[in-house]
């Protein structure tokens, strides 16, 4: 900040598609600016460090929202719990199946999770 109390301009860099790539990629779940920031002046960046989502956190978190939407596993759990209860009959081979999809669901689930950087 300047003297005025202002921030002086920002400064624009005209990047190849190549380079913003590899500037994206180097960065990491840095921002961008602090990873600029960084590497120009050889010191870490006085600005607060916010984690920057991944492709492929962004992507694992589409999945999710989807999933959720389709509330599949919410019916799948509501099938295997009448089943569980007696209220709906099924062939043991169907009755395996089902829970069997249950398990898959939870496990598809957790693993986006981790696969985010979340702990579960």
């Amino acid at each position: 900040m300047s003297k005025n109390g202002k921030y002086p301009p920002p400064y624009s860099l005209r990047l190849t598609f190549e380079e913003r790539q590899r500037l994206d990629h180097d960065a990491g779940n840095m921002p961008i600016s602090a990873y600029i920031r960084e590497r120009l002046f050889d010191e870490p960046s006085p600005r607060r460090q916010y984690n920057r989502a991944t492709k492929e956190q962004e992507l694992f978190k589409e999945i999710l929202k989807a999933l959720a939407e389709t509330r599949i596993s919410n019916n799948l759990n509501q099938l295997a719990k009448a089943s569980n209860e007696g209220r709906l009959k099924l062939e043991p081979d169907t009755k395996r199946n089902l829970d069997q999809a249950c398990a898959d669901m939870q496990i598809i689930k957790e693993e986006i999770i981790k696969s985010m950087g979340f702990k579960i």
